[in-house]
């Protein structure tokens, strides 16, 4: 496609800004319209008693020397100005099954078997087997490796989209234990039994094995990097701009998007990196086919969560560089999301870097699955930074309720940390749903399933001839998944080899 041309992105998700900044060094015209005073989607932070919460990217991987995330980063110029810190390498999560098991993840694969070994003394043959089908599986898709295509991808070998995690791993070994244990971080993309794909445990995974970071203030530095480099190649990236309505030609190409505060802006190509679903609402359906209407609105998408964030007394509560998936049932990829007397059957517990001390924790926060029905009745609310509106008082009576079942749980595995707790906040299904604009307040947008692998798959392209899909949605979720899904993307602007080779060059 042709250089200098307008390209105006919709939403400021990372997805979004690594789009506009691709093409900003590669010579387009480039604007990036977010509807929120903040930048960055999921990559939001929030400041409470002096400290900064992180609202969605709590850690990341794939950041060690050499690996693709890092490379990608130096690419985009930002991963010199980022300030992070290397979790726990024989433990950067920690499962713990109702049972009382507790099991490290180690960083490395050598690392990350010798810990599973050691509880599992009797399936170290299992665990070897298991490694290598992460790894196996992870060369199916060359552009996680930063190749263009590879002896077996998942093109020409479709059926690697259409193997069971659970399933699979329970043809690799009977402990049922070791089972949980390998898909216990479950709660990174919402993994449920009987649909999420072995390919998305093995992508994930393998990125976290491979270098896990917590960012020192917040995951929003990223967002910060990747603003101020597009502004360096040309670009701007627009706040309190919601995109509302298009304006189209006679040929059904947009033409200019309309934002609510009255603001127009002429493009010559949109990318939009909110949800599909979204994306239909805001652009008028009667422009896209039926078929992708119906299958985007009836498309599952992966379980909302509700999120606690606790700030903690002066030199309290010890500093842990690990994070803690905790299960309070056996049913783990089983459970039960609505509320109930078992409420949360799940915690993931996940400390922010302090700036003064490596011994104490000054906050953490905690994400429980929860159904977005169990808030429906106030779906009609809106509140943000920008719309203030209010909840009613049922609504923060409830929260109040989960807030204090998820620190009686937090309580049975980390005694005392009552006591120790200075403040709470919290956010339900719907506070991310008006934030990151995902349906429900889905956490990772559409719930990939390998039975349906079809259904699930989203193209960057669509019916609308200079309308262009990214996002969390195009590949996969996480800042990993929709970096690659924007390059993806911004392949349909730019010579992808060239791009490509520029990456691999940082090692």
């Amino acid at each position: 496609m042709e250089q200098g041309k307008n390209i105006v992105v919709i939403g400021s998700g990372i997805g979004g800004l690594v789009c506009a900044l691709v093409l900003a060094k590669n010579g387009y015209r480039v604007q990036v319209l977010e509807k929120n005073h903040q930048i960055g989607g999921s990559l939001q932070v929030f400041s409470r008693d002096k400290q900064i919460f992180d609202t969605g990217v709590h850690y990341v991987g794939g950041l060690d020397k050499g690996e693709n995330l890092y490379r990608i980063f130096k690419y985009l110029e930002i991963f010199d100005g980022l300030e992070m810190k290397r979790l726990d390498e024989d433990a950067f999560d920690v499962i713990r099954l109702a049972n009382g098991l507790s099991v490290n993840h180690g960083m490395g694969y050598e690392r990350f078997k010798k810990q599973l070994k050691i509880s599992f003394p009797d399936n170290h043959a299992d665990i070897d087997t298991i490694c290598a089908e992460i790894r196996e599986f992870c060369t199916c898709f060359p552009l996680y490796n930063l190749e263009l295509d590879s002896e077996r991808n998942y093109v020409n070998h479709p059926e690697v989209l259409q193997v069971g995690a659970w399933e699979h791993l329970a043809t690799l070994t009977s402990n049922e234990d070791l089972i949980k244990v390998i898909l216990g971080s479950g709660p990174l993309y919402a993994g449920i039994k009987g649909v999420t794909p072995f390919y998305v445990v093995a992508l994930i995974l393998n990125s976290f094995i491979k270098g896990s970071y917590r960012f020192v203030n917040g995951g929003s530095q990223i967002a910060k990097l990747l603003m101020k480099r597009i502004a360096e190649h040309g670009g701007a990236v627009l706040r309190r701009k919601e995109v509302d309505a298009a304006v189209y030609d006679e040929s059904g190409s947009i033409t200019a998007l309309h934002c609510s505060d009255g603001s127009v802006f002429p493009c010559d190509y949109v990318i939009s990196n909110l949800h599909p679903k979204e994306t239909i609402r805001i652009l008028g359906r009667e422009h896209f086919k039926n078929a992708f209407v119906n299958r985007v609105s009836n498309v599952p998408n992966t379980i909302a969560s509700f999120m606690l964030y606790l700030s903690f007394h002066e030199n309290a509560f010890p500093y842990s560089n690990s994070n803690y998936y905790d299960y309070f049932t056996d049913n783990i990829w089983d459970e039960e999301f609505r509320f109930s007397s078992e409420w949360p059957q799940m915690t993931f517990t996940s400390a922010q870097v302090s700036k003064y001390t490596d011994k104490f924790a000054d906050s953490v926060s905690v994400m429980c699955y929860m159904d977005f029905n169990e808030f429906k009745q106030w779906e009609d609310s809106v509140r943000t930074v920008v719309k203030e509106g209010a909840r009613e008082e049922g609504y923060e009576s409830f929260k109040k309720i989960c807030e204090n079942r998820v620190i009686d749980r937090l309580e049975e595995r980390f005694p005392g940390i009552r006591s120790k707790i200075k403040h709470v906040y919290a956010s339900t299904p719907i506070t991310y749903r008006d934030y990151i604009s995902t349906p429900d307040g889905s956490m990772y947008g559409i719930q990939k399933d390998f039975n349906h692998i079809h259904r699930t798959q989203i193209n960057t392209k669509t019916h609308v001839p200079n309308l262009f899909l990214t996002g969390q949605n195009i590949i996969f979720h996480g800042i990993l998944g929709a970096t690659i899904g924007a390059l993806v993307t911004s392949f349909n602007f730019v010579d992808n080899k060239r791009i490509v080779e520029k990456i691999k060059m940082y090692d």
